[in-house]
């Protein structure tokens, strides 16, 4: 099973959700593999010394004979580990501009680890360029996090046409697995406004679940640890396990 993060917009939890979505499937007893392709490299950091690394995904995504496995760290954290970005995946668009399988290197390096792992949680930058492009060929299901703000479904049309344009020829069986709403603030009149705007759009395929806004949930990754274990007893380890109760059970 593999999960795609994704939203172009920056700001909407996506990292988060994903460091934090695969540290409770890893809690949960799920060999989980936590792929980063975001060139700002803030999942790498939450778990590894990424300035000590060698290989990373960059170098995965650019040399044939380098397979995924070949970069995969472990954490802390059992039956979790990481393929890490560093910075030069900045690069990947102009080195692969021109290449045929440029929308496929991801899933060819992907699909010898399925046996390996039983999810891969694939961390996206804040576009829909090819990076983003890759991991959604790869993927089986896509979930998008959407911040409770007022412009939070500012963009989502485009999103939602580059799932179906995906579907259409590269990835057939790409399946939108859920939205999740971030930073809620249930206090606020506004965000309960926003939340019937997202079931507008979304309808039962947003997740129950909320994730609230959390210092914790900020605090966590300064101590390369996810919420679950920095703070096991915080709402938002609460409610990330919660999410990945509900994503096993809807996949």
């Amino acid at each position: 099973m593999i999960i795609t993060i994704a939203n172009q917009k920056g700001g909407v939890g996506k990292t988060t959700t994903a460091i934090n979505l695969a540290a409770a499937l890893a809690v949960k007893g799920y060999e989980t593999l936590l792929i980063d392709l975001d060139p700002q490299a803030n999942s790498s950091m939450s778990f590894l010394d990424v300035h000590s690394l060698g290989k990373a995904m960059f170098d995965v995504l650019t040399e044939p004979a380098l397979a995924l496995a070949d970069v995969i760290q472990p954490t802390n954290l059992p039956k979790l580990s990481v393929a890490a970005a560093t910075l030069a995946l900045a690069k990947l668009e102009a080195k692969l501009v021109g290449e045929l399988d440029s929308h496929f290197r991801l899933k060819d390096k992907v699909d010898p680890l399925h046996q390996r792992f039983d999810y891969m949680i694939i961390d996206t930058p804040p576009t829909l360029g090819l990076i983003t492009v890759n991991a959604m060929v790869a993927a089986s299901h896509v979930l998008i996090p959407i911040q409770s703000s007022y412009f939070a479904l500012e963009g989502t049309d485009d999103l939602l046409e580059t799932i179906d344009k995906i579907k259409v020829r590269a990835n057939p069986d790409l399946q939108i697995l859920g939205a999740v709403i971030t930073l809620y603030d249930r206090r606020t009149i506004l965000a309960r406004d926003i939340r019937e705007q997202i079931v507008k759009v979304f309808g039962e395929k947003l997740f129950e679940t909320t994730i609230s806004k959390s210092v914790r949930l900020e605090e966590s990754p300064a101590y390369k640890e996810s919420i679950l274990t920095f703070a096991p007893q915080s709402s938002g380890a609460y409610e990330y396990y919660k999410l990945s109760e509900e994503v096993v059970s809807r996949v």
